[in-house]
Order: structure tokens, then sequence, then C-alpha cells
């Protein structure tokens, strides 16, 4: 069950479980009300509810399908209500939505001993790179005490919060040494802007996810830049599906544990 097929990430995700040969529940429910549409993917036509109705419906999906798991893609000021309805009738969630209270997120799941794979980036090879820095910032702490920190991110407009991967990555050059404060970081969702100084492909410019972190030494000797750019939501979608079959895997296997993220997934190999 794809939550949030109103937006092009919902759809992107339900479009790669289709041609991946999974079920898609024919229902999905949006951040928005007084919505009256169905999305059609492939041969499955998905009715969409508001979130007034996201109990009953979600009830209905469980008694059809017991063994549904859910993929959400709604909107930073729904995860921590949806997560919580999604704990409360014991549905195993993929939460790829970025932003809401992220503690309060991980508390609902373990407070109600759910199953959740939890992850601010979906994509398997940038999740890659990030455990990378993540290794990096364990084994070497302080490497780049004393370097300048500039991070820029951009991202189509219809993103509204900051990227969560630049917030992951920054954590790890905190730890590498490096101060920077969040407010800092230059976010970019100007078309503008995007083509003329991101470099971003035009008709990537409602869909991409650029990100740079450029390091300075102390006396501007020495420079590092980490980049990381990508056009379209292929990489999500197709890692949302593989959270989504790995999660489901747990869940049957009857896992102790019960929250999970994509550095799990990419230990896991290959889900297809």
């Amino acid at each position: 069950m794809v939550n949030g097929c109103t937006g092009k990430m919902g759809v992107s995700v339900a479009e790669a479980a289709a041609s991946r040969g999974l079920h898609l529940v024919p229902v999905s429910f949006s951040s928005r009300e007084r919505l009256d549409k169905t999305v059609q993917i492939g041969d499955t036509s998905i009715e969409i509810y508001g979130p007034s109705a996201r109990e009953d419906v979600l009830s209905s999906v469980v008694d059809e399908f017991p063994d549904v798991v859910v993929v959400d893609y709604t909107a930073p000021d729904s995860v921590n209500s949806n997560a919580e309805l999604y704990c409360k009738l014991g549905v195993p969630f993929v939460m790829g939505t970025t932003g809401g209270d992220r503690q309060l997120l991980y508390k609902s799941v373990q407070d109600s001993n759910n199953y959740a794979l939890i992850s601010p980036q979906m994509g398997k090879q940038v999740v890659a790179f990030l455990a990378t820095m993540e290794i990096m910032a364990e084994q070497f702490p302080g490497a780049f005490s004393g370097y300048r920190l500039e991070v820029l991110e951009s991202h189509q407009a219809g993103k509204l919060d900051i990227s969560g991967t630049a917030k992951a990555v920054i954590a790890c050059f905190k730890k590498l040494g490096v101060s920077y404060d969040m407010d800092r970081i230059v976010k970019i969702r100007d078309p503008e802007q995007q083509l003329e100084m991101v470099g971003v492909p035009e008709e990537h410019i409602e869909g991409h996810a650029f990100h740079l972190y450029h390091l300075t030494s102390p006396d501007d000797s020495v420079s590092f830049e980490f980049q990381h750019n990508v056009c379209g939501r292929s990489i999500y979608a197709e890692g949302s599906v593989d959270a989504a079959i790995f999660l489901y895997r747990k869940v049957q296997s009857e896992d102790p544990k019960r929250i999970y993220d994509m550095f799990d997934v990419l230990r896991e190999g290959n889900m297809r």
C-alpha cells in the first residue's frame, strides 16, 4: 500500500512496485482533504482518500490484506499522525516521508512494538555513501578539526523541508571535528537558480536532489568536496520497494528487531 499517490514520489514507488510484480492495494490516503480521485498505476486503479478517512480505510485494508506493508510518501506534517495510526493497527510501514518529529516517530514504534523501516534517504547507493561517511566519522574522530564546511542542497520546489540526507552527512562531519550550524545550509528551491547556479538539467528541475559539501582547511591551503547528484526519482522508488520487501520478510520471520533503516537493507543484499 503506497500512501501519498497524489504526489510524484508516491506514484513513482507504486509504479516501481507494479513493475516488480508486487500486488498494489487499490487504495491510498493523502495528506489533503476533499479529494475525489483515482490514480491509475498499470492495471490497478487506486482510490485516494483524505486524512479524515485514514483509520477506516486502513482498517478495511488490514482485513482484506493481512500481510500488507505500507510505504508512506505523504507530507512532513502527516508523518507522526500516520505513524501513530500504523502502530495502532499493527501495520508494518516504510517511512519515506522526511520531516515531522523524528524522536516521536521512533517512540511511537517502540511503544507499540510494531515493525517499521525509517530512513531519510531511500536511494541505496546514496545510503552506501552515508554509511561510508559514518564509518569515517567513527574511526577517525576529529580528522577535519578546524576545517570550514559549506553545504548546498537543491531539490524541486515542492520539497518543503531541508534535506535529511544533508543533515545526516553534516552530523558525520561534526564527529570529524567540523563546527557547523544547520541554519547555514544553502537550500535552493528556485528553478532559475537551480539551472544557472547549481547546474541542474532543465528536464529534471521538477525532480532532483543535488548535494555539495565543501571543506576548507584553516589556512585555505587544502580543500575537499563531496558531491552526490540525483536526477529523477527512480533511485528512491526502487530503494523503497526493496525496503518494503525487506520489511515483509522480517515480519514473516518474526524477527525480534522491530525498527530498521536502509543500512539494514544494504547488508541484506539483493531484494530481487
